[in-house]
Order: structure tokens, then sequence, then C-alpha cells
């Protein structure tokens, strides 16, 4: 039973997640919370599926469900402003660990070792959901209404070392930059 109360404690204080909202906004005009960027990689890496083939999937998808999850706590830091906050991934370890701390440790530890090995990079998975989470909001951004001073510019360069590490990421990061520089030229 305290095992029962413990996961769904953590689960109530993960639905915070769903106000969290980020800097890109929805094609409605509505802000974009981290919940619907999370919901939506997750789907992209699923769509994506056969392009991953060599990449676990299912890990993948844990990870993408993993990634922002300690922005539950404090919030999400938007990437044009990510040199203001130098201790973002230390604030979201921390997160993490408060927000995993009703959990038995085995599913603690196993939620944090996904979380690190996103933040760290360097696994195959890792590196498919980097790319995959920057395409994701760069796609997010060619489609939402964006305030006027919205910069679509910073887009172009957002995110490069990731999705230019396979074929596959640079081919889909040329169609979203495409989406992008339209927006660009609308917004000049």
């Amino acid at each position: 039973m305290k095992e029962i109360e413990g996961k769904l404690a953590f689960l109530e204080a993960a639905e915070s997640l769903k106000s969290v909202l980020r800097s890109g906004f929805t094609s409605s005009g509505r802000a974009e919370s981290t919940a619907e960027h999370t919901w939506r990689l997750c789907l992209m890496a699923m769509v994506f599926e056969d392009e991953l083939a060599n990449l676990n999937m299912l890990k993948v998808l844990k990870m993408c469900i993993v990634h922002d999850l300690g922005e539950a706590i404090h919030g999400d830091v938007p990437a044009i402003k990510k040199d203001q906050y130098p201790d973002k991934s230390a604030q979201e370890k921390a997160d993490m660990l408060q927000l995993t701390q009703s959990l038995q440790p085995a599913l603690r530890e196993g939620l944090m070792a996904l979380w690190q090995e996103y933040e760290d990079g360097v696994s195959p998975e890792a590196k498919a959901v980097k790319a995959l989470d920057k395409l994701e909001t760069i796609l997010q951004h060619t489609q939402g209404q964006n305030p006027p001073d919205f910069d679509y510019a910073f887009n172009l360069q957002y995110g490069q070392k990731y999705t230019d590490t396979t074929m596959f990421f640079t081919a889909v990061r040329r169609i979203i930059d495409q989406k992008t520089q339209q927006r660009v030229a609308q917004n000049k």
C-alpha cells in the first residue's frame, strides 16, 4: 500500500508539468506546456521508429518522457536564455531528486539514470532523443502563433550539434529549417 501511495504522490507532483509553460505557442496561439512538448516528442519518436530501428525504442520513449520532468518544479528555461542559467543541469537534477523522493529506491534510481543518460547525451538513444527534442521544438515554433518579436532566426542554429549527427536527422532538419526560413521571411 505504501509503495502505491508513493507512486501516486509522484504522479501528483509530476502533474504540474502540465502547467509549466514554454517559450513557444501552439497553432491556436496558446502558450505550449512542457507536458505537451513531451507528448509530441514521444509521438515523433514513434512516427520515426523505422528510421531509428537500431535503437532500443522502449528506452527512447522512456527517455523522452523523463527528459524535462525536472521542469515540474522550477519551470522551463527557454533555449535562447540558457546562457543566463549556468546551473540549469544541477537544478534539474536536484528537482528530479525531489520529484522522485516518494518512489521506491529501484524505481527512483531507474528514472534518475534515464534522466542522467539523456543529460550526458552519450548513448545512441540519448543522442537520438536530444536530436528529436530540438527538432520537435523547432517544428512547434514553425507552426505556433508566436509573438511578433519571436526570434525565428535563432532556430536556424539551435541544436545543430545534435541534429547533424545522422543523415536522417539532417534531412528532417533541412525540411524544418525551410519552414523556419519562411517564418523569418514573413516576419520581416
